[in-house]
């Protein structure tokens, strides 16, 4: 019981260390968003000027119109991509199409992104928002099929049999059966997507074209000129957006966070 317990005091503190070393930095990039001075060595005094600076410069504004427009349309494709692909993994369980889907998850975002700059050059495809569009349902749509496979694993599949011996057609057993069950894990997937979309800059970075800008690359660009109070405000939004659905997404789905 002794060595359990001390092993049990070794993992907790493990754990915390490991915890504290990834959000003490997030946790102070926050604080100083609301420090009332424009150079980061130390805190001044409490104000909220650098949101309001934020919200007033147009450059970031667009850029973030761009990227929640980049993001909501690859995350709808990447859904409907997504769910196809998640049934079909379920119903036909091959191996190779798992490990296929697999991919884009494991694969580094570098790698990612050059082979698909490669791939758009290749067909002549202009850069530009369509490519960045096209690149983020390449890697979201894994993560809506690895929700929805994860989904299915507790659905009873004879309810599908059922309502097909009952008259259903397949349209109307798979939108009126499998998709309300399925629901949660769908919705999971298509927040996963839009976060990850959101965020994205390495992947945005090598598909984007000249005039194509969202908010991770403007940042990035502001970067260049020193860390301000105002990237400290705007990478703040981008976290507390980041984490609402992240927590939602692994509210409705849990077993993907497992």
């Amino acid at each position: 019981m002794q060595v359990s317990s001390k092993l049990s005091k070794r993992l907790i503190f493990s754990g915390s260390v490991g915890f504290l070393f990834l959000y003490i930095p997030l946790i102070i990039l926050i604080l100083y968003s609301f420090n009332d001075s424009r150079i980061n060595v130390g805190w001044v005094g409490f104000t909220l000027k650098w949101y309001k600076v934020l919200f007033s410069d147009k450059l970031l504004i667009d850029a973030a119109i761009h990227s929640l427009l980049i993001a909501l349309i690859a995350s709808i494709a990447s859904v409907i991509l997504g769910t196809l692909a998640g049934v079909a993994l379920h119903k036909y369980k091959i191996p190779f199409l798992s490990s296929l889907i697999m991919v884009p998850l494991a694969a580094p975002e570098l790698l990612v992104g050059v082979s698909l700059l490669l791939f758009f050059l290749l067909i002549n495809f202009t850069l530009g928002f369509a490519s960045i569009i096209l690149a983020h349902i390449a890697f979201c749509l894994s993560f809506v099929a690895i929700a929805v496979r994860t989904r299915m694993h507790g659905m009873d599949d004879s309810l599908i049999d059922a309502a097909r011996d009952l008259g259903a057609s397949p349209a109307k057993a798979f939108f009126l059966i499998l998709i309300p069950v399925i629901l949660p894990g769908i919705i999971a997937g298509g927040l996963m997507a839009f976060t990850l979309s959101l965020d994205d800059f390495v992947i945005t970075f090598f598909t984007a074209g000249v005039g194509a800008s969202t908010l991770p690359l403007a940042i990035y660009s502001m970067l260049k000129m020193g860390v301000t109070p105002e990237i400290n405000a705007a990478s703040t939004v981008i976290i507390l957006i980041t984490l609402t659905l992240t927590v939602t997404a692994s509210k409705l789905s849990p077993q993907l966070f497992k």
